[in-house]
């Protein structure tokens, strides 16, 4: 007979230890592709606890697998691992101890999350079928990324899944509440690279040179009608110049300057639209200069389109861990992205977020006060435990 699926309460024993898990983490952070102290780390703990671990996939990713009972059910669980780089500026005593990287997005505790759940089934074993733990790198890339490599190095057929899920917290949200939605849930999001050529002179004789600068900021005050002229308006679209530089000195013209452009969408048609328009914009836009572009287009994630069947699951078990009022089943999507949509196109997959607390004091994702809130732990550890014994039910 099956035992009482796992509560919150269930977990208040590994409270402490998961605290110093997560904190340690975070004191160690590493950029991607460069995990190779944590995946370590993460590796003997799984290990430690009777995991099979398949360490190498993407150079710093690995799979834990653990099988119970007769179950032919496979779930996958994944948690990303690598930091990014920002210099910490928190203050805490188990603040990032390398210089210029540090755990601004709470990889550290999507990892102690995972682990809790990983560290709670292995002592239970209340289920029947197969679980694999996904720790995966380089999340934060943009481009080329962990889950991509991941899946092109054969994740899914090497370790076959019939559904797969994710969870990132969300500042903003109160934390504990869980936020979802079925379909498109994060935007594609691609990075145009800009580089404007004119030829450089003396600031006092402007009229003998053709000047980059006066180019770029035309060509950013000219993208800003993609989305509000060139986009159907039910459609959602951003395009936001987060870079331009160009120059050193105040009496010279420079000789270049450069832009760098976010771009996001949800439907595939808007996307090309975006792409069409910037490539448009820019180059006419310098011609009109008497300049020249190079571009660089870098189509980065893909869409996050969560799954009805992984996405409905989810729901119910949050809602039966927490109670209904704790739980966001419809949630707007969101215009930032998620490398976990690769894994998403191999397998039915669905990615929910937990509420991390207050976003105000500079406490919002990827901001160098940021920190994961370890009230989540618990929580978080006892939502994956529950989630893999109510998909990889007893017979």
């Amino acid at each position: 007979m099956m035992a009482p699926r796992t509560t919150i309460a269930d977990l208040e024993d590994l409270r402490d230890e998961l605290v110093a898990l997560r904190q340690s983490l975070h004191q160690r952070p590493e950029l991607a592709f460069q995990e190779h102290v944590t995946s370590a780390r993460v590796g003997e703990l799984l290990s430690g606890w009777g995991y099979e671990v398949e360490a190498g996939l993407a150079g710093t990713g690995l799979v834990a697998t653990l099988r119970a009972g007769a179950g032919a059910r496979r779930l996958g669980l994944r948690a990303d691992m690598d930091a990014l780089p920002i210099t910490e500026a928190t203050g805490l005593p188990y603040a990032s101890q390398t210089e210029g990287r540090m755990h601004a997005c709470g990889h550290d505790g999507h990892m102690a999350m995972l682990l809790g759940a990983a560290r709670h089934l292995a002592r239970t074993r209340n289920f029947s079928g197969v679980l694999h733990l996904i720790f995966q790198p380089a999340e934060e890339r943009g481009f080329d990324s962990g889950a991509k490599r991941m899946v092109q190095e054969g994740l899914f057929k090497r370790f076959p899944c019939d559904m797969v899920l994710a969870m990132h917290n969300h500042p903003g949200a109160p934390a504990g509440q869980f936020l979802t939605r079925s379909g498109p849930f994060m935007a594609a999001g691609d990075r145009v690279f800009v580089k404007v050529i004119g030829h450089g002179g003396h600031a006092a004789r402007p009229h003998l040179a053709a000047d980059p600068v006066v180019a770029a900021a035309a060509i950013v005050m000219a993208l800003q009608t993609i989305v509000s002229r060139n986009i159907d308006p039910s459609q959602a679209a951003v395009v936001s110049v987060g870079r331009l530089r160009a120059g050193d000195a105040l009496n010279v013209i420079p000789g270049t300057a450069e832009l760098g452009i976010s771009v996001r969408s949800f439907n595939p048609e808007v996307r090309a639209r975006l792409r069409e328009r910037i490539v448009r914009i820019c180059e006419s836009t310098a011609q009109c200069h008497e300049a020249s572009v190079q571009i660089d287009y870098v189509e980065g994630y893909p869409v996050v389109d969560n799954a009805e069947a992984p996405t409905a699951l989810a729901i119910k078990v949050a809602r039966e861990l927490t109670g209904a009022d704790r739980v966001v089943a419809d949630m707007p999507p969101l215009m930032g992205s998620e490398d976990f949509a690769y894994m998403q196109q191999a397998v039915p997959g669905a990615l929910v977020r937990i509420g991390n607390g207050p976003a105000d004091g500079g406490r919002a994702l990827h901001n160098a006060n940021y920190d994961f809130n370890d009230d989540n732990l618990c929580v978080g550890a006892a939502f994956w435990s529950r989630l893999a014994e109510t998909y990889l039910q007893h017979p």
